[in-house]
C-alpha cells in the first residue's frame, strides 16, 4: 500500500563529490526546487515550479545529495497530521491506519520507510519533532537564525525553521552540519553556530550532564507516554547525566500565544496568493474582488481559510490590542520562563508529543484537539530555542520521542544527550 509519502516524486542528481554523495534525500513541498514543482500542498499552488533554490537545497547539491522527491505536507505548513494536504494524506510507515504526524508528515514517512536516507522539514511549531516522533526518527528543529530561511514558502516569519529528519543522531546532525550558517539572502541567519561539528557531537557522552523536566510538560500526558519518557530519562541517569523537575508556568499560556501570533502572520502571508502575483488566476467573471475572492476559496483548502480567517480577526481594529499585543507579551513571558530554567540546567526534556499517533481521521472534525497536542512543541518555537527529537520506546507498538531543548545555538548538547538515548 502507498504512504503517499510524496507530491512529486523526480529524482534531481548532484554532479558535486561532497559529504553526502550517494545520500538520497527528500525535500518538503513548502521549499522552492529549481524547475520541480513545490506546491505547499496546495492547489493554490499546485502548478508551481519555481526559478530559483532555496539556500538550504542549493547546500544539497553542493555536498553531493540526489533529491528524490518533494515530501508531502499538510497544506502551507498547517496541521500536525499530513491530512490537510490537497494531494490526499500520508500514512504513518509504523501503522498505516494512523497519521505520520505534521506539517512535515511526508518528509518522516519518507525516512521511516526507507523511501529517502534523509529528508528535510520546516518546524513552525513542531512540524518536524512531531512527525520523527510519530514515525520513529530523529528530527531537529535549529536555533532561529542557524539554518537560512531564503526559498521557504513562508508561513509564520518569526517562529519557522528549516531543518533535517534522519534514521539516527548522527545522520541528523550530519545533514545539519550541510545546511547551518549564515546567508546573505536572508537577514535573520547568524553567523553563531556555522562552524560547529554537529556530526562529531554525537558521541553520547553525558556525563555530568543537568537535565530539567518542566512538570508542565510532562503532566497530562498519555500514560504509555510517560512511562516511556521516564524509562528514557532513567537511561540517562544510568550514563552519567542526572535530572531533577522544573517549573514553568508560562507553558500553560503558550499554545493560546503561539496559535494567535501564527495565524495573524499566516493572514499576512498568504495574502500574495491573490491571483496576480501567484495562485490561481483567469477564468472568472466580474470584478477584481470577486475573482480575488473565487480564487482564494477554490485555491484554499479549510484548515488554511480557518487560520486566515482567525489570523485577520486577530489583527483586525479594535482586536489587535485584545489578541495580538496580549501573545506577544506571553512569548516573552516564554522566553524569560526558558532563560531562568537554563540558569541551572544544561538541556530540558519532555514528551515530544503528549499522546501517541492518532488514527487517520480523528482529529480532522475538532482542530482544537489537533492545536492541543502542540503543547509541548510550540513553546520551543515562541522562544526560537533548538530542540531534537529522538525515539524512546513504544507504546502499545507505536514510537515514542523524547524532546531535548538546549540554549540558544548550543544544538552541540542536544545532539550528544540525544545520541546518549539512542544508544
Amino acid at each position: 500500500m502507498s504512504l503517499n509519502a510524496f507530491i512529486t516524486k523526480e529524482t534531481v542528481e548532484s554532479d558535486e563529490d561532497g559529504p553526502l554523495s550517494g545520500k538520497t534525500i527528500a525535500v518538503k513541498d513548502n521549499i522552492s526546487t529549481k524547475g520541480l514543482r513545490t506546491t505547499c500542498g496546495s492547489t493554490m499552488l499546485e502548478d508551481y515550479v519555481p526559478p530559483y533554490d532555496a539556500t538550504v537545497v542549493e547546500l544539497l547539491k553542493d555536498a553531493g545529495a540526489t533529491i528524490v522527491g518533494k515530501a508531502n505536507m499538510d497544506e502551507f505548513g498547517m496541521g500536525t497530521t499530513t491530512e490537510t494536504s490537497a494531494f490526499g494524506p500520508t500514512k504513518n510507515p509504523v501503522d498505516e491506519s494512523r497519521v505520520p504526524g505534521g506539517s512535515s508528515g511526508g518528509s518522516a514517512a519518507a525516512v521511516a520507510a526507507g523511501e529517502a536516507d534523509l529528508a528535510l522539514g520546516s518546524d513552525t511549531g513542531g512540524s518536524i519533532r512531531c512527525p520523527a516522533a510519530f514515525c520513529g526518527v530523529v528530527g531537529i528543529k535549529p536555533t532561529y537564525g542557524l539554518v537560512s530561511r531564503y526559498g521557504l514558502v513562508a508561513y509564520a516569519n518569526s517562529l519557522e525553521q528549516i531543518g533535517p529528519i534522519a534514521p539516527t543522531v548522527e545522520d541528523a546532525a550530519g545533514l545539519l552540519d550541510v545546511i547551518a550558517g549564515p546567508d546573505e539572502r536572508d537577514g535573520t541567519t547568524h553567523e553563531e553556530g556555522a562552524d560547529s561539528d554537529y556530526a562529531s557531537a554525537a558521541d553520547g557522552d553525558v556525563d555530568g550532564l543537568t537535565i530539567g523536566v518542566p512538570t508542565e510538560l510532562v503532566d497530562g500526558a498519555d500514560e504509555g507516554v510517560e512511562e516511556a519518557f521516564w524509562a528514557a530519562l532513567d537511561e540517562l541517569e544510568a550514563q552519567g547525566a542526572e535530572y531533577r523537575e522544573v517549573s514553568m508556568p508560562s507553558v500553560e499560556k503558550a499554545v493560546a500565544a503561539y496559535y494567535v501570533i501564527a495565524m495573524s502572520e499566516a493572514s499576512s502571508n498568504l495574502a500574495r496568493f491573490d491571483g496576480v502575483r501567484y495562485g490561481k488566476s483567469g477564468g472568472y467573471e466580474g470584478n477584481w474582488n470577486d475573482a480575488f475572492a473565487r480564487g482564494r476559496e477554490e485555491g484554499f483548502g479549510p484548515e488554511v481559510k480557518r487560520r486566515i480567517l482567525l489570523g485577520t480577526y486577530a489583527l483586525s481594529a479594535g482586536y489587535h490590542d485584545k489578541y495580538y499585543a496580549k501573545a506577544q507579551d506571553a512569548r516573552a513571558w516564554v522566553k524569560q520562563d526558558f532563560d531562568e530554567a537554563f540558569e541551572d540546567v544544561d538541556v530540558l526534556a519532555s514528551p515530544t508529543m503528549p499522546v501517541p499517533p492518532f488514527k487517520l481521521g480523528e482529529s480532522l472534525d475538532d482542530p482544537l484537539q489537533m492545536y492541543l497536542a502542540d503543547a509541548n512543541t510550540v513553546p520551543v518555537n515562541l522562544a526560537n530555542l533548538p530542540a531534537i527529537s529522538v525515539p524512546a520506546g513504544e507504546t502499545d507498538g507505536l514510537p515514542v520521542g523524547l524532546q531535548l531543548i538546549g540554549k540558544k545555538f548550543d544544538e552541540e548538547t542536544i545532539i550528544r544527550a540525544a545520541s546518549a538515548v539512542e544508544n
